[in-house]
């Protein structure tokens, strides 16, 4: 592609900027629209990590299991309501089949790569807008069980093989480590070089940062439909009118399934919708990013208040709050952290990661649609994983290829 080509990209969250980011260092010339406010989407109240520690697939192998216990339980860590929906029960036949080895071992390996990638790019960020909040203090996951303990190993071994460092501590080592921590504790992993940041922040330095390189960010405005014409996409209809490119990027998250639909391709995402709350810093604040491995909450230490979060509930664009599962994450935070009788929570937020049937996201130009760039499904990794994405997409768009691709992230799979 020539450098002097116009790129379109839908999608305003953390992938979309990312990608347009990297398309302006290349000299296209970018414009995205947004629906919302940018920042204001997926991104807006996750965990804020960067850890290429958790850059695995949501269907590992021997989940299977593990998975039927949770998957009717309101208030477990994975919940899927009973549904005939063609959409879920597609999903869930696609996720089954994607629990092995061999397909676990290739996403683990693409997925980890991208996650290191993202993460150095976001230090620098970091060094020209310092209010992110970038820490580098690493990844603490606690155990109280000697299951959780034994999960938490493999995990080690797993992203160990790809270069991912990280450790055993005992009990007293997590305790002298994270005084924070009460009740009883089995044991742990440290991963010491992961990151977190302020999720909406990243995003807004993003969208500043494009801006300085002549990005056109449009928000509040919707696309309407696209028009094909020869194969190709020959433009968009939105609400602020005919837009016309030689490029287009959907990274629309969990929208993408219709909008795809919609152009005739087959892009199966559900909405994996997961809680967090913000809370005042507690009397013993944690230092650390923790996961608590048998509840699956995240806790995340910020300047002056706490983020909890956790929980996956599959859905299809449902974006209500169900008042059980903000409490069920409360209640499990309980047994790890000496959290106050009467909790305030300053903010309740939820959003629906984009979450594909093998866990592994759609990144690429389309072979059906040749113009057309896909950027979507990263279930839980979207910002831990948005910037390499955007430096991946836009080799592929400007370059015709990369070193980060992979056949994982072919965007004509499904």
């Amino acid at each position: 592609m020539s450098q002097k080509q116009d790129v379109f990209i839908v999608g305003g969250g953390i992938i979309g900027l990312s990608t347009a980011v990297q398309l302006a260092r290349k000299g296209a010339s970018v414009t995205v629209i947004e629906q919302g406010e940018v920042g204001k989407g997926c991104s807006y109240g996750n965990a804020g990590w960067m850890t290429p520690c958790f850059a695995l697939p949501l269907p590992m192998p021997g989940l299977f299991f593990k998975s039927l216990k949770w998957l009717l339980n309101p208030e477990s860590p994975l919940y899927i309501k009973p549904s005939l929906d063609p959409l879920l029960l597609r999903w869930l036949s696609g996720f089954l089949l994607s629990m092995n080895e061999k397909k676990a071992q290739a996403a683990t390996e693409a997925l980890v790569q991208l996650s290191k990638v993202s993460l150095q790019m976001y230090e620098q960020l970091s060094l020209e807008s310092p209010e992110i909040g970038f820490e580098k203090k690493g990844l603490l996951m606690v155990a109280q069980s000697k299951a959780g303990v034994g999960a938490a190993v493999q995990e080690l071994e797993y992203v160990g093989q790809h270069q991912v460092p990280g450790k055993y501590l005992t009990p007293d080592e997590i305790r002298r480590m994270e005084p924070s921590l009460t009740g009883h504790l089995e044991g742990g992993v440290y991963f010491p070089q992961e990151a977190h940041a302020e999720p909406y922040l990243v995003v807004r330095a993003l969208a500043q940062k494009a801006r300085n390189l002549g990005v056109k960010i449009e928000e509040k405005v919707q696309l309407s439909s696209v028009q094909i014409e020869q194969g190709k996409v020959s433009a968009v209809q939105t609400t602020a009118g005919v837009k016309k490119a030689d490029v287009f990027v959907l990274a629309t998250g969990s929208w993408s399934t219709q909008l795809a639909r919609d152009i005739g391709l087959s892009v199966p995402i559900m909405g994996g919708k997961g809680y967090s709350m913000i809370v005042p810093p507690l009397k013993t604040q944690p230092q650390h990013p923790l996961m608590l491995i048998e509840k699956k909450v995240a806790i995340t230490p910020r300047f002056d208040s706490l983020r909890i979060a956790g929980t996956l509930e599959l859905v299809n664009q449902d974006f209500s709050i169900t008042e059980r599962r903000v409490q069920a994450i409360i209640k499990n935070a309980r047994q790890y952290l000496t959290l106050p009788e009467k909790l305030e929570i300053r903010e309740t937020w939820r959003g629906l990661r984009p979450c594909t049937p093998d866990g592994v996201p759609l990144i690429g130009m389309s072979k059906r649609i040749p113009n057309l760039a896909l950027a979507c499904g990263h279930q839980m990794l979207g910002l831990q994983a948005g910037f390499g994405t955007g430096k991946l997409l836009s080799e592929l768009i400007v370059d015709g290829h990369s070193d980060l691709n992979r056949p994982v992230y072919d965007p004509d799979r499904f």
